[in-house]
Parts: C-alpha cells; sequence; structure tokens
C-alpha cells in the first residue's frame, strides 16, 4: 500500500475516533426523547461554570436540557484518570436535572476547529434536535485555549445541522435547524461578560444547585475551595446589578427580540 493509502487509512480512523460519543448520563424515556437545549462545553466543568445556573431553571420549568463535553478534560493535575471525571460529570449532571450528558471523544489541550470537530458534534445536533443550543461565546485569557475552539465548533456545528446533500457525513442522520444560537461565557477574569447583545438571566432559585454540581468536580476544585465562593459572589453581583438575586449572562450574537418587551422587563419572559 502506497504511503496515500496508508495516510487515507489514519484520516478513516481519526474521523470514527472523533465522532465516538459516550452517554455518561441518560434520564431520558427512551433513547428516541430529544431535548430542548444542549449546552457545549470544551471540558466537563465549563457549562457548570458558565450558564449551570440556566440550565437548572430551565430544567426545573420543564425544558429538556442536554450537555455535550467535546473532551473528558483530562489529563489534569489532580485527576487520578479521565473515568474519575466522567463520575464528577455524571454527578453534576444530575444536580442540574440534566436529561442527557454526552461526552465526544476530542483531545483535551489539542482541540482546534477542524472538520472532522464540527461533523462530530453537528451528529450529535442531528441526533438529539434541540430547539436552542448554548455554547462558548468569548476567549479566556490566562486559561484553556480550548475553550475559544470549543465556541468555534459549536457554532459551526450549528450550521452543519442543517445542511441538506451531506447525509454521507451523518450515517444517514436528516438535516436538523436549530432555532437559536445562544452564548455563555467564562467570565470569572473579566469585570463585565465580553458578549455583544447580553442580558441577565435570573437564576436566583438555582444558585445553590449550581454551586454544588460544581463541587462535584472534586478533582478540580477540592484542592482550592475558594473557586466556589468567587463564583457565588460573581453570580450575586450580575443577579443584583438587575434586582436579582443571582445570576448569570447569556448573549445572543445578533440580537434579540421580543414579543412583549413588558412582560419581558417585569421578568415573566
Amino acid at each position: 500500500m502506497g504511503v496515500m493509502g496508508l495516510e487515507s487509512r489514519a484520516s478513516e480512523r481519526d474521523d470514527k475516533m472523533m465522532q465516538k460519543a459516550r452517554i455518561i448520563h441518560d434520564i431520558r424515556q427512551s433513547t428516541q426523547e430529544t431535548v430542548d437545549v444542549i449546552a457545549v462545553g470544551a471540558h466537563p466543568d465549563d457549562v457548570e461554570i458558565g450558564c449551570g445556573g440556566f440550565l437548572h431553571s430551565l430544567s426545573r420549568r420543564g425544558y429538556r436540557v442536554g450537555i455535550i463535553d467535546l473532551t473528558d478534560g483530562e489529563p489534569t493535575p489532580n485527576c487520578p484518570s479521565p473515568d474519575q471525571r466522567l463520575a464528577e460529570a455524571a454527578r453534576a449532571a444530575q444536580e442540574l436535572q440534566v436529561k442527557v450528558r454526552v461526552v465526544l471523544s476530542l483531545p483535551n489541550r489539542r482541540l482546534f476547529d477542524s472538520f472532522e470537530a464540527r461533523i462530530a458534534l453537528a451528529h450529535q445536533f442531528r441526533v438529539l434536535k434541540p430547539r436552542w443550543v448554548l455554547g462558548l461565546g468569548a476567549s479566556t485569557p490566562m486559561a484553556s485555549p480550548d475553550h475559544e475552539q470549543a465556541g468555534r465548533i459549536t457554532e459551526a456545528a450549528v450550521f452543519y445541522s442543517r445542511l441538506s446533500k451531506w447525509e454521507e457525513y451523518f450515517e444517514g442522520l436528516p438535516p436538523h435547524t436549530i432555532d437559536f444560537y445562544l452564548h455563555y461565557f467564562l467570565a470569572l477574569r473579566y469585570t463585565v461578560p465580553p458578549g455583544r447583545h447580553p442580558v441577565v438571566v435570573n437564576i436566583s432559585d438555582s444558585l445553590e444547585p449550581k454551586l454544588r454540581a460544581i463541587a462535584a468536580y472534586e478533582s478540580q476544585f477540592a484542592h482550592r475551595p475558594e473557586i466556589l465562593d468567587r463564583i457565588r459572589i460573581y453570580c450575586q453581583q450580575l443577579g443584583q446589578s438587575v434586582g436579582f438575586s443571582a445570576g448569570e449572562v447569556i448573549s445572543h450574537p445578533t440580537g434579540w427580540g421580543f414579543n412583549d418587551l413588558f412582560a419581558g422587563m417585569l421578568g415573566s419572559a
């Protein structure tokens, strides 16, 4: 076999590896049940820190919520194995009342916006059929560059999910159009979250479950409990700036529209 043939086979193996997905938490009534909202993170714990309160509040209101982690987040200094990190992620999903959590097999620390990564995530969108997708909305200075790459992968996958005449890349799954693509932020180093068109969502009744979900990652935070205090204070600061006890910032990359602005201003929409 020539060099080109070997490269082609290696590429096929890489593609299959990247499309592998592990379902680590699933309380749906059947594997055919779809979800309303999916939040995508680079690593297990990104979603909890950035929008865990919002997800919990949606779950409490009856929306079906899912999480997709692009990588297993390992290796990290204090975690002995990926299996522990995934067990922690499953416990966090329970705290947030998430219906299903999927972890892709993309590489931590080497996560890049690539065609294969886009297809792997778009494949899950076609399977779970969310109406909304939440993705990382900005880079995180002095933290993992995977976060910015995850945002790019997510935006591209939202587009790829709806493309017709491309089923050969999706095992025959039909296209699925996502109605809304929104941003959340890992913004603890920012005085103001860096998103365009931001709004503060009320997580007053979901702050404690959010913090419990983050604390489930003992391998990441047991040795630095001050992080939980920092996140609590940050969410309280955001919420109290608009009259809530606690809040998170969600932004729309193109702009918001309200059928009833009055109801929205009163917090009922």
